[in-house]
């Protein structure tokens, strides 16, 4: 091999070896995204439409609509289905406006804003049980601090947790309360992305603070909005820990079932367990979920343009 040769030789290993890289630093990532990830979502696919599916012999009766067809039939999964939307469609606005003011405030020059800051980001870093579980004390009839607030604005004590007509108001001022640090964290960031030459300009026009609100800071903030509502939608959609510390369960008399919790039912409560009705809810979980984030996103595009 003549010396020309070897040099072409090495440059393409040289080149061959600049180019598989990059693949072989996201060798280990991809692994575990196919193995954690895709694997279980095709498998849960395949899984809804075996039909008296054994996961232990790994033994079904058949491929078919079965599952789908008793799920969407099953009044649990209706009012799983129910529970779900209205928590998502309650829990959603009020915990993005609220985290938009108290952004927008944590965002001001003021005294002590690092110490108020470090008040609404603690939940982040708390165990959810263990804060479900201070909530339930707060939620106490007797000795509560809700309730205490309550009578001191003239109002009556209410069960909130013993009552069903109660439960879901609980449940939602939970849910509200557990995903303000999050939202707030990144509407914080997207405050503090926007120029102050634009305020600027607004206070030489003579634009008042409410005024500069809603014509700089909401325009602006806007995309990072559309990004906390489509990350908590999907979270709110997957709602099931909040349950056990509050209720133990699905409410007082199975009232609070959600669609998450359905399929916990199916697969470890129920006996024997359903696989496929399991895997079944969580496709359809998974559909209406994409949707959601489907409409959002064009929602978001059209209102960029």
């Amino acid at each position: 091999m003549s010396t020309q040769e070897r040099k072409k030789s090495a440059f393409s290993l040289t080149v061959m070896r600049i180019k598989a890289e990059p693949f072989l630093y996201l060798a280990p990532f991809a692994l575990g995204i196919l193995v954690f990830t895709l694997y279980p979502i095709i498998n849960v696919f395949l899984m809804s439409f075996k039909e008296n599916f054994n996961y232990i012999t790994k033994e079904f009766s058949g491929w078919g609509l079965g599952n789908y067809q008793y799920i969407l039939k099953d009044p649990y999964f209706i009012q799983a289905f129910k529970n779900t939307f209205f928590y998502v469609f309650i829990v959603i606005p009020i915990s993005t406006c609220l985290s938009v003011v108290i952004a927008t405030l944590l965002n001001q020059k003021i005294k002590f804003s690092g110490l108020f800051q470090t008040a609404y980001f603690l939940p982040m870093v708390t165990s959810t049980i263990a804060v479900g579980l201070a909530w339930k004390f707060m939620f106490n009839y007797r000795s509560g601090v809700i309730n205490y607030l309550l009578n001191c604005f003239g109002f009556e004590s209410l069960n909130w947790l013993q009552v069903t007509t109660y439960n879901f108001p609980a449940l939602c001022i939970y849910g509200i309360w557990a995903i303000l640090p999050f939202t707030i964290i990144l509407l914080l960031s997207g405050l503090q992305n926007i120029d102050p030459m634009y305020y600027t300009a607004a206070k030489v026009d003579g634009a008042g603070p409410i005024k500069s609100f809603f014509r700089i800071t909401i325009p602006l903030l806007m995309p990072t909005i559309f990004l906390v509502l489509i990350i908590n939608t999907i979270s709110t959609f997957k709602v099931f820990n909040e349950l056990f510390p509050l209720f133990n369960g699905p409410g007082v008399s199975n009232n609070l079932f959600t669609v998450v919790y359905y399929i916990y039912y199916q697969f470890r409560v129920k006996m024997p367990s359903k696989y496929g009705y399991a895997a079944a809810a969580a496709v359809v979980l998974f559909l209406v979920i994409f949707v959601f984030t489907m409409i959002q996103r064009w929602i978001e595009k059209k209102t960029k343009d």
